[in-house]
């Protein structure tokens, strides 16, 4: 019989035996309830309960649909001017008569000229420039006084001079300039608007809710398959079951139908850009200039011209150029010509043109355009979901002792598992794993205490112990 209960006991690790100790020796931390000789218990999980709730849920919103409606017209007559009263012009010309006129076609001027060879042309203004720098008031002159151009040599010494052979200068060392990179945000597209007519817009959205929140539960079996000590032969996890949610998809209006201005906002783009942080600058060595000695010509004056009046006598070191100017005197020329003049002036002579008129159909506004908005009712959906009323919890339960189990119970135990729709295996009275897992299936199933063979599981599949 030891050799049938011990598998039991080390798979589920839940079963306790009375001992000679008492309940706190076993347990610290749930009191045990007070046993008869004979009874054992164990540390069982009580399932937790759930109530079911429906909820109502939009998955679209109320909304409007607008329906245009049309202007309407009516056909009346009208008389309209198709052409502006206006005036006729009649035109009287200009009337001429002829006279003799002497008219001055070139006037009387003063020239300076200058001969080259058998040419007489213009003198220039430097050279009358020089006549005045020679103390002569050429606006004083008589008109056909000449006057002649002289000159006297250029004057020079012998002197020893330096001489630069290289001039002076500078190196320019450059020293570069310093950039930073920065992010700058700048406009690629400006903002602008538009006027449209905006139909009702509706965006689709996922939303999850909460079936099953979620709750801890002590479970066994949970991975420790041994035989744990007779006296302390409870094993249990606390195990997080998480959250059960489901997905509902729905349809929410975003923006109702209606008209309006569309304000479209500005496009900016973030650069980098290279921003001057120190200019570009030089530095500057000045190298001297350098020299050398030489004897050289210098002049210390140069020639000199100058003019006098023709026939003067100029001074024994002058040289004439050859050179003349004349202030020359050119008479006024006339010519006769015939003009026309005006004797009678040109007129004009209005006279009235009446305006034309036509009668016309045209169609005029009786209703403007206008727009009808229909309610469209929203929609729902009933979701259902499990709230937790009492979470999991574990304690200790009467369970079948070793002493009581008998291959019949075993035997009993395993065709009442057959016989609700719970496979155990072969009827052969062996509390194997095939016998345990079909046990905690039926726990699970009817949710009743689980951890082992309680006397409640017993009673429930109608089993004499």
């Amino acid at each position: 019989m030891r050799k049938l209960t011990l598998p039991l006991l080390g798979v589920l690790g839940s079963c306790l035996i009375i001992l000679p100790v008492t309940a706190q020796q076993v347990d610290n931390n749930l009191v045990l309830p007070d046993a008869k000789p004979g009874e054992c218990y164990a540390k069982v999980i009580t399932p937790a309960r759930f109530e079911t709730r429906s909820e109502e849920i939009i998955v679209q919103e109320a909304s409007e649909r607008i329906e245009t409606v049309e202007a309407t017209y009516e056909s009346a007559d009208q008389t309209i001017i198709v052409k502006d009263a206006g005036q006729a012009i009649e035109v009287t010309p200009t009337v001429f008569s002829k006279e003799t006129d002497k008219v001055e076609v070139r006037p009387a001027e003063l020239t300076w000229t200058t001969r080259v060879g058998s040419r007489v042309m213009p003198a220039s203004p430097d050279a009358i420039e020089h006549i005045s720098r020679s103390g002569i008031d050429t606006k004083s002159v008589d008109p056909g006084s000449c006057f002649a151009e002289y000159y006297t040599e250029a004057q020079y010494k012998s002197e020893t001079v330096q001489v630069m052979v290289k001039e002076a200068t500078q190196t320019i060392s450059v020293v570069p300039a310093e950039y930073e990179t920065v992010e700058e945000r700048v406009v690629v597209k400006e903002a602008s608007s538009e006027v449209v007519d905006v139909p009702a817009v509706y965006r689709t959205e996922t939303e999850s809710v909460l079936v099953e929140p979620a709750r801890s539960v002590w479970q066994e079996n949970c991975g420790v398959i041994e035989r744990v000590d007779n006296a302390t032969g409870e094993v249990m996890c606390l195990v997080e079951v998480p959250a059960r949610y489901e997905t509902l998809t729905k349809t929410v209006q975003d923006k109702p139908a209606t008209t309006k201005t569309i304000n479209i906002p500005a496009v900016y783009k973030t650069i980098k850009v290279q921003r001057l942080v120190r200019p570009a600058s030089e530095k500057r060595v000045d190298v001297p200039a350098e020299y050398t000695s030489v004897n050289r010509r210098v002049k210390v004056a140069d020639p000199v011209f100058f003019w006098l009046a023709k026939g003067e006598t100029a001074d024994s070191n002058a040289v004439a150029t050859g050179r003349e100017i004349c202030l020359t005197q050119r008479p006024a020329e006339y010519a006769n010509i015939t003009r026309e003049v005006v004797s009678e002036p040109a007129s004009t002579k209005n006279s009235v043109i009446p305006a034309r008129y036509q009668t016309i159909t045209v169609q005029r506004l009786v209703s403007p355009a206008s727009e009808r908005r229909i309610t469209i009712p929203a929609r729902t959906k009933t979701v259902t979901s499990q709230i937790e009323l009492s979470p999991a919890q574990a304690e200790w339960k009467q369970v079948l002792c070793e002493a009581n189990m008998t291959r019949q119970i075993v035997t009993s135990l395993q065709r009442a598992l057959k016989r609700e729709g719970f496979d155990p295996g072969p009827i052969d009275g062996i509390m194997g794993r095939g016998t345990l897992k079909a046990i905690a299936d039926y726990q699970t199933a009817e949710g009743i205490d689980k951890g082992g063979i309680t006397l409640q599981l017993l009673r429930r599949l109608k089993v004499q112990s």
